[in-house]
């Protein structure tokens, strides 16, 4: 119990603090209105908290829980913080015959997690909290997770802390309760999250779980479920691996085809995650029966960050092998994408060119000829505009593989066609002006390019003076 002199102490502390918001009128207000409730209670408060009288202690945590739910979080989690308040709270978790005290204390430390998480974990609340996760009272349980899920989502220190105290056993079995699943299926999805990813072997336990939950008809369980499964696949051929081993991609396939926006952005991030991969990680999507999907989605009534999203995983595709560019071939997915990058916004158009541009950098030469058919050029030429150094010189790649299939292709007269389709597009024009560009190896490849398949033309034009403003068209 606090004596008189440092209940002194704590009061000319909430002064103090108050005082701080003196030059601002809104902050002042919020903060006498603290202040004003803050020590109207102030002894029942102190003395309440650190009393052995538990309807005393469930009368002080509840106030100290109102303070921290106040908007500014930050203001009120420092002045319980430096109350010295938070070890008690943490203490006070261990009271097994009174639930409503654990919860109440659980509420305070959720709320000090979401903007001091280190206070909570150098407090030692992390093991107290994990051992709540076995209450018999499920909104003990779901505040303890929440306050577990707001130290793990701050960063992959306390991520990787939560998960090594052991609490992912005891997650996972929240996850089979209508009560907790949905909020159980958020903080799984905070402790795959991060990269680093968290070592592999550290959440694999929870796969035979999310291979349940995927077949919930909640689409917040849902959404959180494929999250999980994107950050275990995402930059880990292992981690993919073991996401096609337990059978998840079949579902994840079927989820598009049925499920709302909010479900559809993280499957389809999934799936892009695992194409990725090698090969036959991406064959395994193939089929699956992915393509006429994913084509339905962006001939569909879908927004442009869904649509984004599935050229993404097209692109994926388009970057693997010629047998995998034959599958999107025979999808009829490039009409659609050419479509896409000559009409879309910006974002949208450039995910659609980047699914092109694989093609001619990865194709065969009669894969390289149906995509020219498909006019595919105009939007190669158009991007080449774009601030996007990588791109450019992508671009600059894929049409340089379209020349050379065009020198194949060369007519009785000996002339290239495919350089005339590239004129016509504006795409020598746009070649030329990039001799000029900043960055030496877009100038070199240009230069390359103007010298073996436009050779005249660049002797002629060498010093040509062009329009600098010219602006990718939108």
């Amino acid at each position: 119990m606090l004596d008189h002199t440092e209940k002194l102490r704590f009061l000319g502390f909430i002064f103090k603090f108050v005082n701080c918001f003196g030059e601002v009128e809104e902050e002042r207000n919020k903060a006498m209105s603290l202040k004003t409730e803050v020590d109207e209670d102030s002894k029942d408060l102190i003395y309440g908290v650190w009393s052995d009288d538990p309807s005393l202690q469930l009368e002080s945590a509840t106030k100290i829980r109102n303070i921290l739910s106040q908007r500014d979080i930050t203001c009120s989690s420092g002045i319980v913080i430096r109350s010295g308040v938070v070890p008690r709270l943490v203490q006070l978790l261990e009271k097994e015959d009174f639930p409503k005290l654990q919860y109440e204390a659980a509420w305070a430390l959720t709320n000090i997690a979401a903007d001091n998480p280190n206070v909570v974990v150098n407090n030692g609340a992390v093991p107290r909290l994990i051992e709540l996760l076995a209450s018999p009272k499920d909104y003990v349980c779901e505040q303890a997770i929440w306050a577990l899920s707001n130290v793990a989502g701050d960063s992959i220190f306390y991520r990787d802390f939560v998960l090594l105290s052991g609490v992912l056993m005891p997650l996972l079995r929240l996850l089979y309760k209508d009560t907790t699943v949905r909020i159980a299926t958020w903080t799984l999805c905070n402790l795959c999250h991060g990269k680093p990813a968290p070592a592999f072997d550290q959440v694999k336990p929870a796969l035979p779980a999310l291979e349940t939950l995927l077949h919930s008809d909640d689409d917040e369980v849902l959404k959180h479920a494929c999250l999980a499964l994107c950050y275990l696949s995402d930059g880990s051929e292992d981690g993919i691996q073991s996401v096609i081993e337990a059978g998840f991609v079949p579902k994840l396939v079927q989820i598009l085809q049925v499920s709302s926006p909010v479900v559809l952005v993280p499957a389809l991030r999934t799936i892009g995650t695992i194409v990725a991969g090698t090969n036959h990680q991406t064959q395994c999507v193939i089929n699956c029966g992915a393509l006429p999907i994913i084509s339905n989605l962006l001939m569909g009534n879908y927004d442009n960050n869904i649509k984004k999203l599935a050229c993404w995983v097209i692109s994926n595709i388009t970057a693997g092998t010629t047998e995998q560019i034959h599958s999107v071939i025979d999808a009829n997915l490039i009409p659609t994408l050419v479509n896409l990058a000559q009409n879309a916004d910006f974002y949208l158009k450039k995910e659609a060119v980047w699914a092109i541009l694989n093609v001619t950098l990865d194709g065969s030469h009669d894969q390289i000829k149906y995509m020219v058919k498909q006019s595919c050029i105009k939007p190669l030429c158009d991007i080449l505009v774009c601030p996007d150094i990588r791109t450019i010189l992508k671009c600059l790649d894929g049409l340089e593989n379209i020349l050379k299939a065009g020198e194949v292709e060369k007519n009785r007269e000996d002339v290239n066609r495919y350089c005339e389709l590239i004129e016509d597009a504006e795409g020598l024009e746009k070649i030329m002006k990039l001799q000029r560009h900043q960055n030496d190896e877009i100038y070199e490849k240009a230069f390359k390019i103007l010298k073996t398949y436009w050779r005249e033309e660049d002797d002629e034009n060498n010093n040509l003076q062009g329009d600098d403003d010219m602006d990718f068209q939108l």
